[in-house]
């Protein structure tokens, strides 16, 4: 699904609007929907917002551990980049 390089953009999309906005907490609109095809399904990303009050169709972006969530069958999971296999 997702290349490292993708994810890498996004996580570096959030820490750049956490320091712009001087916010703990941010929701913001999806600017990866048209380029990243994965995430069209995600209208907005919550930096730093807790999983258990977060809305289940956004991505979570965890700032403390640098990593992007999604809600999947019932349960956050982490965002791991494809491999390939040589």
């Amino acid at each position: 699904m997702p290349s490292k390089s993708e994810i890498e953009e996004i996580i570096k999309w959030c820490e750049q609007k956490k320091i712009e906005e001087h916010r703990f907490v941010a929701v913001e609109k999806n600017p990866f929907r048209d380029r990243i095809a994965w995430t069209f399904r995600y209208p907005l990303i919550e930096i730093d917002r807790p999983v258990e009050v977060a809305n289940k169709a956004s991505l979570v972006y965890d700032s403390t551990t640098k990593a992007i969530w999604h809600f999947m069958t019932g349960n956050w999971r982490k965002i791991e980049p494809d491999f390939v296999v040589k």
